[in-house]
Parts: structure tokens; C-alpha cells; sequence
């Protein structure tokens, strides 16, 4: 049983959740996963395609033949925990393959750690095979091995995150993603389609649908057609919303045709929450980010949002402190957020990130400054949530339980996405409950980011 606020970075996904899959002589891979649920998804892709080419897969260093590290290059603080990750890994078993966003830079982590057996890039899979090839060479076993292998899953089995697309069209200042992943790159609908139908077989009740940019899923591929499925995030995420599991939608920049996806919460095909990266509300902040968004006037949508769709909640995550940002300009920010009234809120000090073209902008904001500006900020977003919590006891509302202990059953509303929002807590009559379940509670008490309910009796 754990409470909210966790680490409220944005980039970070999930624990990885492995299993001890192997059989006697069978050659094991360790997976360390960081950073985001994007990465998280590569991860759970690279072991599918070792298991079935009849590896095992290890859940510590003792009992791998090697371990993949696969990085997180989304801030400086990001890198350097990638590389503290790396080390353990050669400490712990000698035998690192490294992939992911920071492997877009091999000579930078080369120089930290030359004993390294391969590196390569985000979503390289084929190169990952190849280094699991030559530093541990398969020995499946025809008559267990080499079948069509389940999806590896990371995540607990009743959610599972969906990835739609890689890579983005935007060009932020502060981020060098789209140099990592390149531009965007979406799947075909029916293929995404498929894989959500596979999972949802396979007992996931919760899709989290994620890319670097859901609004502008299909853009690069006209919004094709295929197979009865078209590539655009509307009617995509109608046809997921026909799956019978909860449909949860993350990265949704606020274009105006996103006003399209608020019919479909309101009719309960997929969930009432948006996880929109605002990141700022002063106007010359925005252009200064380079961010294709207007404060002004998404004010306006968020109304026109909760007036379609009153029990949508909102989620974003806001940057403290960007280069030249002005007291006045953090006032804004500050002002903005009174009126939002947003349901969840993630906040970050901004970090000068290796070849992102905000490190040269100038009147860079003092540490102590940045952090009392996160403290503010944090202190506002704290209260609001407190307030919109205490107005929901006494509400009956479902709730997925992720997990039971002797404490309580740690669930989730549908206002709260995995690891990163608050949790329902059932602390008296949930012995006969089962991870995964589905239930119907009434709220009996509210804290600043959790709350707490009873099981309704069906």
C-alpha cells in the first residue's frame, strides 16, 4: 500500500515487472527498462522476440547470461541515471548490451563505460537480436521453444500500454526527442486494432494508449484506411472504446480536433481523461518553447470540455523556471491554473538537456529560484487536488484494483492513470477481492492526492 505523490517527473514509466521464465540450460536475457511507458512498450517487444527465439527471461543479475539496459535521454538527470543504471548492470553481471534514447549517443556512453558490449538506438530491434546474438548465442528447445511467443508483458496483466506511433513532428526547444526517435512514424490502424484485441483476449481490462504526440496520430500516413480501420485518433479510439476494456488516452496535445474525441467520454467509450503536456500558460513562454499551443484559448477548450463531458478529468505536467521566464510570467502560469482547475498535476524544474537548442537561450532562471517556483507551484496544484477529492465523497463510482496486501486493496478511478495519478484505497472487507477486478465503491474519505471507499455491495 503506497500514496500519492510518487516522483513526479513525466518520463517515467511503471517498474518493469519480470518473471523467472527459465527452464534448466536455457540461455537468459535481464531487462532494466527506463524512462518513459514508450520505452517501457520497446521493452516488453525486444524479450517477445527473445522468447521466441527461446531465451528466458531473468528477473536479476545472478541469473542472466546478459542484460539489456534500456535508456532514458529526456533530461541530464534522465542521462545520468541511464549511466548509474549501466554501472550496476556491469557490476552486477559484466555483460551489458545498451539500447533505448540514450543510445542514440554511443560515444557519450562509451566514454563512462567502455566495457560495454553493444549499444544502439531507440526502437533498434533488430540490432538488439543481433548483440543478444553474439554475446549469448540461442540454444532453444525445439519442443518447448520456438513457438509463437505471448507478448512479454511488463505491466501487471489487467493494464497494458499501446503504443500508436514513434517519433514527433515537433520541434520544442527543450526536448530532443524527435532527434532520438525521429519523426512521426504511426502504426497502421488495423495492426493497433489487432494488438488491443490480443490484449484485451488475454485479459487486459485497461488500455493506456501512448504515443509522443496521440492528436497527430495518422498525419504522416493521411489518416489511411485499412482493413476497415482508419489512422486517426477519433475514430481509432472509437474502435477501441468497441473493445469492452477501459480506453485511457495519453500525450494529447489540444487541437482543436480533439473537441471530437469529448463524445465519446461522454458516451463512455473511452475514458473521461485527457493527459494534455500544456507545460506553460504565458504566451511568450510558449513561443520561447517553440509549443503549438495558445493559453488563451485553451482556456476556452477546457470549458467547452468539461460542459460536453462534466466528469472529464484533466492531467497534465508544466516546466518551472525555462530560460528568461519572468516572475510575472510564473504569476501567469500560477493565475492560469486557478482557472483551469486541473485534476492532476505533474511539474518539473527545467534542466539544460545536451543538444537541445534551449540551452542557448539566454537569462537562464537561478537553481533556488527555480525551486522555489516548483514549490509554489506544487503548493497550488496540492490544494486544488485536495478540494476536487473532498467533493467526491459520498460519490459511488468503478474502480480496478492493482494490487492487495494485508494493508488494503491499492486501486485506481477512472480520474487516475498507473503509477503517476493518486489511488482508491479499501481498507476494510477486501479480502474477497482479486487484482484486476472491476468494482463499484462509494468514496467515504479524501485526502490531498488519494482516496478512500468501501465496496458496494452488487
Amino acid at each position: 500500500m503506497s500514496t500519492n505523490p510518487p516522483d513526479l517527473r513525466p518520463d517515467l514509466a511503471p517498474r518493469a515487472r519480470l518473471g523467472d521464465t527459465g527452464r534448466p540450460g536455457q540461455p537468459s536475457i535481464g531487462m532494466v527498462s527506463l524512462g518513459c511507458p514508450k520505452a517501457l512498450v520497446d521493452s516488453e517487444r525486444i524479450l517477445t522476440r527473445l522468447r521466441a527465439e527461446g531465451y528466458g527471461v531473468s528477473p536479476d543479475y545472478a541469473g542472466a547470461d546478459a542484460v539489456i539496459v534500456n535508456t532514458c535521454g529526456f533530461l541530464d538527470s534522465a542521462k545520468a541515471e541511464s549511466l548509474e543504471a549501466i554501472g550496476e548492470a556491469l557490476a552486477e553481471n559484466g555483460r551489458v548490451i545498451v539500447t533505448g534514447c540514450l543510445g542514440a549517443e554511443p560515444d557519450y556512453i562509451r566514454e563512462h563505460h567502455p566495457r560495454i558490449l553493444a549499444v544502439t538506438g531507440p526502437h533498434q530491434y533488430e540490432q538488439v537480436l543481433d548483440a543478444v546474438h553474439a554475446a549469448v548465442p540461442p540454444a532453444p528447445d525445439p519442443f518447448i521453444d520456438l513457438l509463437p511467443a505471448q507478448q512479454v508483458s511488463l505491466t501487471p496483466r489487467h493494464y497494458s500500454y499501446l503504443k500508436i506511433s514513434e517519433g514527433c513532428n515537433h520541434k520544442c526547444k527543450f526536448c530532443i526527442i524527435p532527434d532520438m526517435r525521429g519523426r512521426l512514424q504511426s502504426r497502421p490502424a488495423h495492426a493497433v486494432i489487432r494488438e488491443a484485441e490480443k490484449l484485451v483476449e488475454n485479459g487486459v481490462k485497461e488500455l493506456l494508449v501512448i504515443s509522443q504526440d496521440t492528436s497527430a496520430y495518422g498525419v504522416d500516413i493521411r489518416h489511411a484506411e485499412d482493413r476497415g480501420h482508419r489512422a486517426h485518433i477519433t475514430d481509432l479510439a472509437r474502435d477501441l472504446g468497441s473493445l469492452g476494456a477501459w480506453v485511457r488516452l495519453h500525450y494529447v496535445y489540444p487541437y482543436p480536433h480533439v473537441r471530437n474525441l469529448i463524445p465519446l467520454m461522454a458516451e463512455g467509450l473511452v475514458l473521461p481523461y485527457l493527459d494534455i503536456p500544456f507545460q506553460h500558460a504565458h504566451p511568450d513562454v510558449l513561443k520561447r518553447m517553440a509549443r503549438p499551443a495558445a493559453a488563451a484559448k485553451t482556456l476556452d477548450e477546457i470549458a467547452a470540455w468539461r460542459a460536453q463531458c462534466p466528469d472529464i478529468t484533466l492531467r497534465s505536467t508544466f516546466i518551472v523556471g525555462y530560460p528568461g521566464e519572468t516572475e510575472a510570467e510564473f504569476q501567469t502560469l500560477l493565475d492560469w491554473l486557478d482557472e483551469a482547475q486541473l485534476d492532476r498535476v505533474g511539474c518539473f524544474q527545467y534542466e539544460n538537456v545536451a543538444g537541445a537548442r534551449s540551452n542557448d537561450l539566454p537569462d537562464h532562471v537561478p537553481a533556488e529560484v527555480k525551486q522555489d517556483r516548483w514549490d509554489r507551484f506544487m503548493e497550488k496544484a496540492q490544494a486544488i487536488s485536495e478540494a476536487k477529492l473532498a467533493a467526491k465523497v459520498g460519490r459511488r463510482m468503478d474502480v480496478i484494483i492493482d494490487e492487495i496486501d494485508e494493508d488494503a486493496a491499492t486501486c485506481r478511478t477512472k480520474a487516475d492513470a498507473p503509477e503517476i495519478d493518486g489511488n482508491l484505497f479499501i481498507d476494510e472487507d477486501f479480502s474477497d477481492l482479486t487484482v484486476g477486478d472491476i468494482v463499484t465503491v462509494e468514496v467515504e474519505e479524501a485526502g490531498e492526492y488519494d482516496l478512500w471507499g468501501r465496496v458496494v455491495p452488487a
